[in-house]
């Protein structure tokens, strides 16, 4: 359970503003949005990725204590993705079945009645 950053105690994670003191914890009072804020003598700005490659169009930048937008620089934009673990021949040939399951009946179909008309 996360603290209020103004009385600092605990409140719910989906909570828009904090039931003891009041202050707002979600942007525009919407639960998915993350309200970022500094710490009290710091800027977001000096640790945001958008303020690095100037792409951010935030009107308090460079000096915003409350930002929406921000994302740490230190982490990567987009996460990383689990690479695939193939699940050995018995899996693949499994799958080429079910993607090619038409041509497999069909082929059934003409072995069937060439062996029929033999």
């Amino acid at each position: 359970m996360p603290d209020c950053p103004r009385c600092h105690q605990p409140v719910e994670a989906r909570s828009i503003t904090c039931p003891h003191c009041q202050a707002p914890l979600k942007a525009f009072g919407h639960p998915g949005i993350p309200l970022y804020r500094s710490k009290p003598a710091e800027f977001l700005c000096t640790t945001c990725i958008y303020h690095e490659d100037d792409t951010c169009n935030y009107p308090q930048r460079p000096f915003a204590k409350e930002c929406t937008l921000y994302h740490d620089r230190a982490e990567p934009l987009v996460p990383e993705t689990t690479k695939y673990i193939s699940g050995g021949w018995a899996q693949l040939v499994k799958n080429w079945c079910q993607r090619h399951l038409v041509w497999l009946v069909l082929l059934g179909l003409i072995i069937i009645s060439i062996g029929l008309s033999i």
